[in-house]
């Protein structure tokens, strides 16, 4: 009985597929794939903006959506049908080809992310020996459609934004890359379901997770550092920040190309997100050996919302970074312990078992940790401040 509600996806897929001809059948089994997926992270993403607005107003001591449905839920129905009816602007002088493309350029490229990420115990689109590499290969036509977004708009403000845009995604990309490396070094695969299977098992009651090393726990919070940078998420929020160059490279775009922009930002989030769980949390596997009853694409869900959760916490929490903290971060930071973490993982696997191979790997990481922070504060030239009243 519990194998078969774990199960309970593939079982009703196979009995779908077995009404088609045998010539039919690869093709319906594909779109049985491809259709989950887009209506399941489209629903998350329509009930995780209700629950943003409401739980930061539970932050900052207001209500969030109350008025649209039973306790405001329906809220995402009503901004939807908002953004579907308003004019669709364009500007005189954009080249409407490309304008038109990019918002869809951006929203493609995140779905065909989820295609590699194993949702359950056999339950994944497309396992590839090189999921991890396909992951981040359609990744980075984002910062094309960005471009795009920012060129094909004729206005210098939303190419300087496109920009900056650009340079935060590719400097965050490094360290979020080079964070996945020790994962695959030690799962000794770049398939997603090798890394997942990699993690089965439990030291007692400890699960056998990535992340209960100490290059595990650099990494997850390397990557995921990286991560809400690349999704554009607060406190790195510069692209829709900014003051100087007025919402940055979506200023041009109104109506339901707008809200494409904003669906792609939700699903990098949540793709994001997955691949962590994915990497270094287990990926479906249960966080306790007497856990193991309740169906795998459960847990995948739950740690998922556990992060996102995390995530909407933190953008309620921080402060927005100026950019040139952002991007210094980035280089004078996060890179150099990403590469340090790669060297520590090579050198994990390679110590004998015990707790001298604990105690080594953590020093080399903590060490560097506490003096690349130092060297940071350091360059902060900060004075009193004094506060004077107009009379």
């Amino acid at each position: 009985m519990v194998e078969a509600i774990d199960q309970i996806f593939v079982l009703l897929k196979h009995w779908a597929v077995g009404f088609f001809a045998p010539s039919w059948q690869p093709i319906v089994s594909i779109l049985l794939s491809i259709v989950p997926i887009i209506l399941v992270f489209a629903l998350l993403f329509a009930l995780v903006t209700v629950l943003e607005r409401k739980i930061l107003g539970r932050i900052q001591n207001r209500y969030g959506p109350n008025r649209v449905g039973p306790c405001g839920f329906l809220q995402f129905a009503a901004d939807g049908i908002k953004a579907l009816t308003k004019e669709d602007f364009v500007p005189h002088a954009a080249d409407k080809v490309v304008h038109f493309l990019a918002p869809i350029a951006l929203v493609i490229p995140v779905f065909l992310a989820f295609a590699v990420l194993p949702i359950g115990r056999n339950m994944i689109a497309i396992d590839l020996d090189a999921g991890v590499l396909f992951f981040f290969a359609v990744g980075a036509a984002t910062e094309l459609a960005v471009f795009m977004a920012g060129w094909s708009s004729r206005n210098k403000y939303s190419l300087l934004g496109a920009m900056r845009a650009i340079a935060q995604m590719i400097s965050y990309e490094l360290p979020l890359i080079l964070s996945t490396i020790a994962v695959v070094m030690i799962a000794g695969s770049l398939s997603t379901v090798d890394i997942v299977d990699r993690q089965e098992g439990y030291l007692g009651w400890l699960p056998n997770w990535f992340v209960f090393t100490p290059w595990g726990l650099a990494g997850f919070i390397l990557f995921m550092v990286s991560a809400v940078a690349e999704a554009n998420r607060s406190p790195f929020d510069i692209p829709e920040g900014e003051s100087e160059i007025v919402a940055g490279y979506f200023l041009e775009y109104s109506g339901f190309k707008f809200a494409l922009f904003f669906l792609a930002e939700y699903l990098g989030m949540f793709a994001a997100s997955g691949l962590a769980i994915t990497l270094f949390l287990g990926g479906w596997h249960a966080p306790l050996p007497w856990l193991q009853w309740v169906p795998s694409w459960a847990w995948f869900f739950t740690k998922l919302m556990a992060i996102i959760f995390f995530l909407i916490w933190v953008r309620g929490t921080l402060p927005r970074l100026r950019v040139d903290q952002l991007m210094g971060f980035a280089w004078k930071f996060m890179l150099p312990l990403a590469l340090l973490n790669v060297a520590v993982a090579g050198l994990w696997r390679f110590l004998p078992h015990g707790i001298q191979r604990w105690a080594v790997c953590a020093a080399l990481l903590v060490v560097p940790y506490v003096l690349l922070a130092r060297g940071l504060s350091a360059n902060r030239q900060l004075t009193k401040r004094t506060y004077r009243f107009a009379e």
